[in-house]
C-alpha cells in the first residue's frame, strides 16, 4: 500500500513537471509571437499576457488534451428497465479549430437508448467537454462523442448532433457572420427506425 501510494505520488510529481515545461514552452512561443508583431511587451497589460495565455491553453481550453475522464463516467444498472430514448439537448459548447485556433461556438443534441446500463444525464455534458477542449474539426468532435458514449454504454444505438458557428468563417476568409455548420452521426435505432421519433422530439 505504502508502495503503490508512492509510486502514484512520483507519478504525480513527473505530471506536475511535465506540465510546468509546457507552460514554459507556450509561454515562449506567445512571447516570440507578440515580439514578432513589434509589440511592447513592457507594456503593463501585456506584461503578463504570456503567462495568461499558456495557463489558459493547457487548463481552460485545451484543458481535454490532458484529462481522463474515465473515472468519472460511472455508469448505472438499469434496474428501472427504462427502454425508450434518453435525448439532451441545447447543450452549449465551446471549442478551437485545428486550423486557425479560432473559437467554434454551438450547441449539441445527444441521445442514446439504454440496454442494461444508463448514465448520469450530467455525463453526456462531460464527454462532448472532453472532447470540445483541444483543437478540433466538428466532423471529429461528433464521432468522437458518439464513440465515447457507445463505448461507455456498450451500445449502438446513440445519436450526436452539433450545429456551430465557426470564427475563422466569420472573422476571416470568406467573413460570413452568422454561417453555422450542421453534424450528425445517427447509429444503431437512430439510423433509421427512430430517426423521424427522434427529430420530432428535437423541434
Amino acid at each position: 500500500m505504502m508502495h503503490s501510494a508512492a509510486a502514484n505520488e512520483k507519478i504525480k510529481d513527473l505530471s506536475t513537471a511535465a506540465k510546468s515545461i509546457k507552460h514554459k514552452r507556450i509561454e515562449n512561443a506567445v512571447e516570440e509571437i507578440l515580439d514578432a508583431l513589434e509589440l511592447d511587451l513592457s507594456n503593463d497589460s501585456l506584461r503578463e499576457t504570456p503567462t495568461r495565455v499558456a495557463k489558459m491553453y493547457l487548463n481552460e481550453i485545451f484543458g481535454g488534451l490532458n484529462e481522463d475522464i474515465s473515472s468519472v463516467l460511472k455508469s448505472f444498472e438499469n434496474s428501472y428497465g427504462y427502454k425508450g430514448m434518453v435525448i439532451e439537448k441545447d447543450i452549449p459548447f465551446q471549442s478551437h479549430c485545428e486550423h486557425h485556433l479560432l473559437p467554434i461556438l454551438g450547441r449539441a443534441a445527444i441521445a442514446y437508448i439504454p440496454e442494461d446500463r444508463v448514465l448520469g444525464l450530467s455525463k453526456l455534458n462531460r464527454i462532448l467537454h472532453h472532447f470540445a477542449r483541444r483543437p478540433q474539426v466538428q466532423e471529429r468532435l461528433t464521432m468522437q462523442v458518439a464513440d465515447m458514449l457507445s463505448e461507455t454504454l456498450q451500445t449502438d444505438d446513440v445519436a450526436v448532433i452539433l450545429e456551430a458557428r465557426h470564427l475563422c468563417v466569420e472573422m476571416r476568409g470568406v467573413r460570413d457572420r452568422g454561417a453555422e455548420t450542421s453534424t450528425m452521426v445517427l447509429r444503431g435505432r437512430f439510423e433509421k427506425e427512430l430517426k423521424e421519433d427522434f427529430f420530432r422530439q428535437l423541434n
